[in-house]
């Protein structure tokens, strides 16, 4: 990592972002659509005394807010892609903020994890939601991984899924070659209440019969 030029996509508030910069990256920039998550992002690095830039846009303009074909490695986390709606064009901006050669790395949770159902009382997991890219699907969240006493102001969402092999193909079509992927059994957050188990190190996973679920995976590909 030490002298790369990195682009962290979706940073949200930072914290992927910082650990990046703390690798010796030669410089790192964050981008996310929110206003008050860049604010807190530029706050949590300036207590860190870490340098990195942080710039306000839409992922599908990254291009035009950071320049195209100037960054070694692009990197994107759990909860990106959820809220895209089409993962050729986020597959297009990826190639195009590359330089050739250029490395993208990323984690997700699993297209198969997405499709589940909210916990049941009877504990049992249930598929609810597409697992293909579809217009996407309206949810009401009251409350999020982050522990909270009121619900949410602004419920209403819009997620999409998008299958393994979708986001492989897209990555193919914009010039990006495949080289290393892999699915994980455990998942940076609860997900399934009491269907899941803390292993450690911030980590859950199934707790019977953990092999039945696929809860995230790690993409390596480089432009060509």
């Amino acid at each position: 990592m030490v002298g790369l030029e990195v682009l962290h996509l979706k940073c949200h508030i930072g914290t992927d972002t910082l650990s990046l910069a703390r690798l010796g990256c030669r410089r790192v920039v964050g981008l996310d659509f929110s206003a008050p998550a860049r604010e807190a992002a530029g706050h949590l690095a300036r207590q860190c005394g870490a340098t990195i830039d942080y710039v306000e846009s839409e992922l599908y303009d990254a291009v035009e807010a950071v320049g195209g074909e100037r960054f070694d490695l692009v990197y994107t986390g759990i909860g990106a892609l959820c809220w895209l709606p089409d993962i050729r064009r986020w597959a297009r901006t990826v190639s195009a903020l590359l330089r050739p050669g250029g490395r993208l790395f990323m984690r997700e949770g699993h297209p198969m994890l997405w499709a589940l159902s909210d916990p049941r009382p009877d504990g049992m997991l249930m598929v609810e939601y597409p697992y293909f890219e579809t217009v996407g699907v309206p949810l009401a969240i009251r409350h999020i991984y982050v522990v909270h006493d009121e619900p949410l102001a602004s419920p209403d969402l819009v997620h999409f899924n998008h299958g393994l092999a979708q986001v492989i193909s897209a990555l193919m079509e914009a010039g990006i070659l495949l080289t290393a992927i892999e699915e994980h059994d455990t998942v940076p957050w609860n997900p399934l209440g009491d269907a899941m188990e803390d292993v450690g190190q911030g980590e859950f996973r199934l707790r019977n019969d953990a092999a039945r679920l696929p809860a995230t995976y790690t993409i390596q590909a480089t432009k060509t």
